[in-house]
């Protein structure tokens, strides 16, 4: 039986992984948190990793307070690239394959199409910059590893955009949306099963892939699709990136091109609006 271990285990991916691992009863996870694993401090990291001694480590820990993160650096950088570059380190000397989340903030959102792994990343903001350079210690310190890169995620753990629109409309009578920020949706629950399936596969392919669920939409058709489907009365208004100004600049457009982790591992993505109608299925169902 292999051992697991997750980091950041109480966020949205790590909650949903959690969820998933009673299917898997060939794996003995370990789920870990802040609290337990922490990422800021090497000594911790090396501590904890020696005392699991796991087979299969997935990073699901991160700094992702995106605004905060421009004016908090050092914190950022600890946890999105030192800690990955001693994580990294870790699962080479001993052994143990590692599968990083990553995201498409590492694109500046100029391009006019879908980005592939292979593209030039440049970032605009600082978390953008802090995940690439987690991303580049982990294919140097690991390079067995598989980076993950996806986009907008949600899911009925945690905060997150479906969740604070689903709030908004219910409390405001005209809500506004950015709606020239292009990319799509990833429901932390697929993406996890992704994981696991990838895990379960006995099929090690390292490098970087990206996923999220089918989809070219803007922040403003998300809200649209989540009125819809929530049948709320909330007028919604889209608005241009610019009139919305924030402490980091987003990408304009991230669309990630799903082509590789198609070929591999024969993921099938599914179409946004499907994840997001079952998301919020579930959510209203644990408010009952």
């Amino acid at each position: 039986m292999k051992k697991i271990l997750v980091t950041g285990a109480n966020g949205q991916l790590g909650s949903e992984i959690k969820r998933l691992a009673p299917n898997y009863p060939n794996f003995d996870f370990v789920f870990t948190d802040i609290d337990d694993f922490p990422l800021d401090n090497t000594q911790d990291i090396i501590v904890n990793f020696n005392r699991i001694q796991s087979d299969i480590v997935i990073n699901c820990a991160a700094y992702t307070a995106v605004d905060k993160a421009e004016s908090d650096q050092v914190t950022a950088d600890a946890i999105n690239h030192k800690a990955i570059a001693t994580l990294a380190t870790l699962c080479h000397d001993s052994g143990a394959k590692l599968v990083h989340i990553s995201t498409d903030y590492v694109f500046d959102g100029t391009s006019p199409v879908a980005y592939k792994e292979d593209d030039k990343p440049n970032p605009k903001s600082v978390y953008g910059v802090t995940k690439l350079a987690g991303e580049i210690a982990c294919s140097k310190n690991c390079p067995e590893s598989i980076i993950i890169r996806t986009a907008w995620v949600y899911s009925e753990f945690g905060n997150n955009f479906v969740k604070t629109m689903l709030r908004l409309m219910s409390e405001r009578d005209t809500l506004s949306v950015v709606n020239d920020q292009i990319g799509s949706p990833t429901y932390a629950a697929d993406l996890a099963q992704v994981i696991l399936t990838i895990l379960d596969s006995n099929k090690w392919e390292p490098g970087i892939y990206h996923y999220s669920n089918e989809g070219e939409i803007s922040w403003f058709d998300f809200a649209v699709a989540i009125q819809e489907i929530g049948q709320k009365t909330c007028d919604i208004k889209g608005i241009p990136a610019s009139s919305y100004p924030t402490p980091a600049e987003r990408p304009a457009y991230s669309l990630l091109d799903k082509s590789k982790i198609k070929a591999v591992y024969g993921i099938v993505p599914v179409d946004y609006k499907t994840s997001l109608k079952i998301m919020m299925a579930r959510l209203e169902k644990s408010n009952d």
